[in-house]
């Protein structure tokens, strides 16, 4: 049986054969429909950057906010999410939604940020069976201390490295790249920013 091969080496046909899979030349023409459209060196090149620089980008502000302020990225965003709703709340579904995460997933972590204090859980007045997520005030106050280590972090790191025509690239592909992933999967559309006044 042949190694697992990783997602990068698993994009370029040359390791497949270093794997023990035969490999198709990728110049030449499909076979049949189906068949792997394998990428280029240039698009082999753009893959790998794209998928670092993300990663890494994550990874950094991740660490910053742990280090700081003790709360994990994924954690934030739920933070945030929950302030900008009505009420500050939101059923524990419409989280997972608009989190992009799982229903397990953000039910964990909001049994850990309800143990700090930060979100109560409360039955659902609408629906017997399914509760709310409500950011309390410590959680607020939580969130408007770590905000602006992030903010800097995520100037310094991003914006700042980028000049005004390519931030307007990088919202366009992030924009086209959103839509296309929102029409073809099962999550709900990331709701947008509330209007600054």
């Amino acid at each position: 049986m042949a190694p697992p091969v990783s997602a990068l080496q698993a994009a370029h046909p040359s390791h497949l054969e270093v794997a023990g899979v035969p490999a198709a030349d990728p110049a030449a023409e499909p076979a049949a429909t189906g068949s792997t459209r394998w990428l280029d060196d240039e698009e082999q090149v753009t893959w790998r950057t794209f998928l670092s620089a993300t990663q890494l980008l994550l990874d950094r502000f991740d660490r910053q906010l742990q280090r700081d302020s003790g709360i994990l990225l994924t954690y934030y965003e739920m933070l945030v999410r929950l302030s900008e709703a009505p009420d500050r709340s939101l059923r524990m579904s419409e989280l997972a939604e608009s989190s992009l995460a799982s229903r397990s997933r953000v039910s964990h972590a909001v049994a850990r940020m309800e143990e700090r204090g930060w979100i109560r859980r409360e039955a659902c007045p609408t629906d017997g069976r399914g509760y709310l997520a409500v950011l309390t005030d410590e959680g607020l106050e939580a969130l408007a201390a770590a905000a602006p280590g992030h903010v800097e972090t995520v100037r310094t790191t991003l914006f700042d490295r980028l000049t005004d025509e390519q931030l307007q690239q990088l919202r366009s592909i992030s924009s086209v790249l959103l839509e296309h992933l929102q029409e073809t999967g099962s999550v709900s559309p990331v709701p947008p920013a509330p209007e600054r006044s």
